[in-house]
């Protein structure tokens, strides 16, 4: 798994997840991509999708998120 900010927040992912970091972090302004960490955060994961249609899920535990493909 490789690791990146994303808005402050450290993220994990696996090559096939990155167009969903990419999405997060270069496609939202931050108080958008806070709704998801936020979501994250409290639910444990949020889906969502990007402008391709590919969707993915942010997940977080124990202080980690994660993004991963669907």
């Amino acid at each position: 798994m490789k690791t990146t900010q994303v808005k402050g927040y450290n993220v994990m992912y696996e090559d096939n997840a990155y167009e969903g970091v990419i999405y997060l972090r270069d496609s939202l302004d931050f108080s958008e991509a806070e709704v998801f960490f936020r979501t994250a955060r409290t639910r444990a994961s949020v889906p969502f999708e990007d402008h391709s249609n590919r969707d993915y899920t942010l997940a977080y535990n124990n202080g980690t998120y994660v993004v991963v493909r669907r």
